[in-house]
């Protein structure tokens, strides 16, 4: 048997020893005896699950469920958690924190998230940190909202959002002067740093304690309450009257197997606006995804189910979350489709909702006598067809680095999008992208849109002649790691292409 076998199965029965989930522990233990039998799969498996640690980032932690060191397992939620307590403490030492440090924790529906948020409360808890768990699966804005409106020093959120069945993933906010945003450099490295000296300790002798306090239902109706009223406030009117209450709309929603229905029907009910009709075997979380196979609304076929049920309903608008129901995404008739229905890219419907922000500011500053101020913002891979828009309303514009990390942190934000389908319309709410506020507005223009006889394809017509004609394509490449990903990223880095041809 050649050495690094040798090595990897050795590390393998060490794990063994320390993990706290008997379903990998039993998959390790399988993988041992296949690798010792020189099954060549086995031995990919040990070398992909043991050699090196999930990588730790500004996006938290994201990958596939199983064991070892570069999986989302027990293991390494457990010394994640003792890693980022390490910090929260470091933070609030350094005066970095308004109080005591303070958590709150949610999860969605995926394989693990609720079993994951419960390792985090009792590691948090055992480090000494106030901890507050969500009662139940519920979309990631609302634990970004939680993290604000509860004054916590951070948040944790259990999900791997668009990402394929087999995934999971680790996603954390900072309080205090981080405003309830996602972390950037430099607490990602610091982060990182207390992790790997937790997983130095044995799993078993990381402090734990379930005396954490369980949040009750004001959180959530916190939530709806602030959305609802922060949306009817910006509705147009007319005479005293919303604009196109009384129309009737008929729309097709789907949660693709997560966790937004509830709570996205409870803000439209709220809000007054149209009922929707739910792709039923769509609607309840489901953590096998088992009617798509990469519940991403951007991928091809994702929407067949909801296009199916709005062809039965003839529907006049589809209305698509991910499965934790930060993104959004929204279709409409179409005669050239052979769905009958074609879903706006991201550019397109972030153009939208940003001349809808822009106009929301206006009609406020021209209320309260004076000029319209704040800030229209997209990230570098978007379109900058939201800087016309800016101009146009004399409203400062700004570009971010990828991610919403960045774009919830621009002063004087009024809204921001990523071209990706994420959306921030109501940033006094949220400090990340929130797809159940974004699609109310989305549904809302869209019933104004047909109160006077037109659809949304007009309205882009509209904005295309009135801030100029923007153009966009999206070439999307599947890596099998993050680590490929990395390797592409320097390689285009260093080695431009000369020509990009559509």
């Amino acid at each position: 048997m050649a050495d690094r076998t040798q090595q990897l199965i050795e590390e393998a029965i060490a794990w063994v020893d320390h993990d706290l989930d008997e379903v990998t522990r039993q998959q390790t233990q399988d993988l041992i005896e296949l690798a010792r039998a020189e099954n060549t799969d086995a031995l990919a498996e040990l070398e992909a699950a043991f050699s090196g640690r999930l990588a730790f980032g500004t996006a938290g932690l994201r990958g596939p469920i199983g064991a070892g060191p570069s999986r989302m397992n027990r293991v390494v939620v457990s010394q994640t958690s003792a890693g980022f307590a390490a910090y929260l403490h470091d933070r609030a030492a350094r005066g970095e924190t308004s109080k005591s440090p303070s958590i709150v924790i949610g999860y969605d529906g995926r394989v693990n998230s609720e079993v994951f948020a419960h390792d985090v409360a009792e590691i948090m808890a055992g480090a000494g940190i106030r901890v507050t768990l969500l009662p139940e699966a519920g979309p990631t804005p609302l634990t970004a909202f939680a993290v604000r409106y509860l004054g916590a020093s951070a948040g944790v959120m259990i999900t791997a959002s668009h990402n394929p069945p087999q995934d999971n993933g680790y996603k954390v906010y900072l309080g205090d002067a981080d405003g309830g945003s996602q972390i950037v450099p430099p607490a990602d490295g610091e982060i990182a740093a207390h992790i790997n000296r937790a997983a130095k300790i044995p799993v078993a002798d990381l402090p734990r304690s379930r005396i954490y306090t369980v949040e009750g239902p004001a959180l959530l109706e916190a939530y709806v309450s602030e959305t609802v009223n922060a949306l009817c406030s910006g509705f147009p009117q007319h005479n005293g009257m919303t604009v196109g209450s009384h129309t009737p709309l008929a729309i097709s929603y789907t949660a693709m197997h997560g966790v937004g229905s509830a709570i996205a029907q409870r803000v439209f009910a709220a809000t007054g606006l149209p009922a929707v009709t739910p792709v039923p075997e769509q609607d309840e979380p489901d953590g096998a995804f088992p009617t798509v196979s990469f519940p991403n609304p951007e991928e091809p076929g994702a929407l067949d189910l909801a296009f199916r049920t709005a062809r039965e309903i003839n529907a006049e608008l589809v209305v698509a979350h991910d499965p934790d129901a930060d993104r959004l995404a929204i279709a409409l008739p179409h005669s050239e489709s052979a769905d009958g229905y074609r879903r706006l890219t991201g550019n397109e419907l972030g153009l939208l909702l940003g001349w809808r922000a822009a106009e929301r500011e206006r009609v406020r500053a021209a209320l309260a006598g004076r000029a319209p101020a704040g800030t229209l913002a997209c990230t570098i891979v978007s379109s900058p067809a939201l800087r016309a828009v800016a101009e146009d309303y004399g409203l400062d514009y700004a570009e971010t680095l990828s991610g919403f990390k960045w774009v919830s942190r621009v002063p004087g934000l009024i809204f921001g999008f990523e071209e990706a389908l994420g959306y921030l319309t109501h940033p006094e709410i949220v400090r990340d992208k929130d797809g159940i506020s974004a699609s109310a507005d989305a549904i809302a223009m869209a019933r104004e849109c047909a109160a006077a006889g037109r659809t949304i394809w007009d309205l882009l017509d509209d904005a295309s002649m009135r801030f100029g004609h923007f153009a966009s394509g999206q070439v999307t490449l599947r890596l099998a790691s993050m680590t490929a990903a990395t390797a592409l990223s320097e390689r285009v880095r260093q080695q431009p292409p000369p020509i990009l041809r559509g």
